[in-house]
């Protein structure tokens, strides 16, 4: 593996760190500027957003450019908008800045996956994406914990200061490790919205879209889970959230392993056994050692998805990658409010805490379906072109000289 992907997976740490320390941070984010939880919850949102908007926007602009001067130019937007949310005078200011940084987020890893797999040898190709993405769920382990500590110790501004240091350090690696990659040379937007024609290509996406949304139903409501059904100390949520870094760590390594051997099975056994972990986490959340062992077999099974998926699309769109592959981070992003949101529409039905996680395992299901949908076209689709290929190549062998 080139040594040019660790420098990919530094910007990904940071942007992990990032993403998902600010959930954490809420309370000090609140009092520091006067404003309510909720209120500040709108924060994720609007990172959210700019993820959603920034990926299609961002990497249409910059598809004429070297691969290597986007993602430079990428992470150095995401660490001034850290910035920005560091020295943010009030909560507007600091609601735009937000945006501001959720921008980049999925053109850069819709960059870099496409710069992972050309750096890598063709059949280590989904391994070298999950090295990329490894930065991401180590920021979970690492990162996201330290962050908020640093943040209750500090102040919020603290942990975001230091996330742009690492942000700058990122951007330096990838300047110095990462080797001149240029442009396709039919690079430009209308050249990148070609990969859209393909069906599979939405199909991808659709599975992505209902079937992560299954994780996020429960990652969204687990610190009270956690306290309200598995009898964990909310100074002990931390350490909990952790593991579930863990098993995504695992979990990339998985799925970058599994992608590389038998891309499709690997993908609907991922999602069947996220199902089944989501399933059985209504009952063993009633144990804190089992509620424990059950969050790293989610977060395995939730992780394992994105390496796989991610070349997935790599493959489908193969001669206008970037733009299909940002589309990616969208589509997660999506999965994320629509399973937050239909979560905790079981919360408000009364149907207790541990709903979340049966509403998940139902996504989880529905994304496996879809992706089984997908194999089957995949293969009618194989055997379709070898039988007109067979007898074309009959006729063109009997025709006279």
């Amino acid at each position: 593996m080139p040594l040019a992907l660790v420098a990919l997976a530094v910007t990904a740490f940071a942007i992990g760190t990032t993403e998902f320390a600010a959930m954490g941070l809420l309370p000090q984010i609140a009092d520091g500027l006067h404003v309510s939880i909720p209120q500040a919850g709108w924060l994720i949102s609007l990172y959210a957003l700019g993820v959603v908007i920034g990926a299609p926007l961002l990497t249409g602009l910059c598809a004429r450019l070297p691969r290597k001067a986007v993602l430079v130019g990428l992470t150095g937007l995401f660490t001034v908008g850290n910035l920005l949310c560091a020295i943010a005078p009030n909560f507007a200011f600091l609601a735009v800045a937000r945006l501001i940084t959720g921008l980049p987020h999925g053109a850069f890893f819709g960059a870099g996956a496409v710069a992972a797999a050309e750096l890598a040898a063709p059949h280590m190709r989904a391994r070298a994406v999950s090295v990329m993405f490894s930065g991401l769920t180590v920021a979970n382990i690492v990162g996201v914990p330290a962050a908020t500590l640093l943040g209750q110790q500090l102040g919020w501004r603290a942990a975001m200061l230091v996330v742009v240091a690492i942000g700058a350090l990122g951007a330096a690696a990838i300047a110095r490790l990462v080797p001149r990659l240029p442009s396709h040379p039919q690079a430009g937007l209308r050249h990148e919205l070609s990969a859209f024609r393909s069906g599979q290509l939405w199909l991808a996406l659709a599975t992505v879209v209902v079937g992560c949304a299954g994780l996020f139903a429960c990652y969204s409501y687990i610190t009270p889970l956690l306290t309200e059904v598995a009898g964990f100390a909310e100074s002990s949520v931390t350490v909990v959230l952790a593991l579930f870094g863990v098993g995504f760590t695992v979990g990339n390594a998985l799925g970058g392993w599994a992608a590389d051997r038998a891309l499709r099975p690997s993908i609907c056994a991922a999602f069947l056994l996220m199902a089944l972990a989501l399933g059985v986490f209504a009952v063993t959340a009633h144990a804190k050692w089992s509620a424990a062992a059950t969050v790293v077999l989610i977060g395995i099974a939730g992780f394992a998805v994105v390496p796989t998926v991610q070349t997935l699309v790599l493959q489908k769109a193969r001669n206008a990658p970037t733009l299909a592959s940002a589309t990616v981070q969208g589509a997660f992003n999506l999965g994320n409010a629509q399973g937050a949101y239909l979560g905790g529409l079981a919360l408000s039905a009364g149907w207790g805490w541990t709903s979340p996680t049966l509403v998940g395992s139902a996504l989880a299901l529905a994304g496996c379906t879809i992706a089984g949908v997908s194999w089957a076209v995949d293969r009618q689709a194989g055997e379709f072109s070898r039988s007109v290929a067979g007898p074309t190549r009959e006729v063109l062998q009997h025709q006279p000289n």
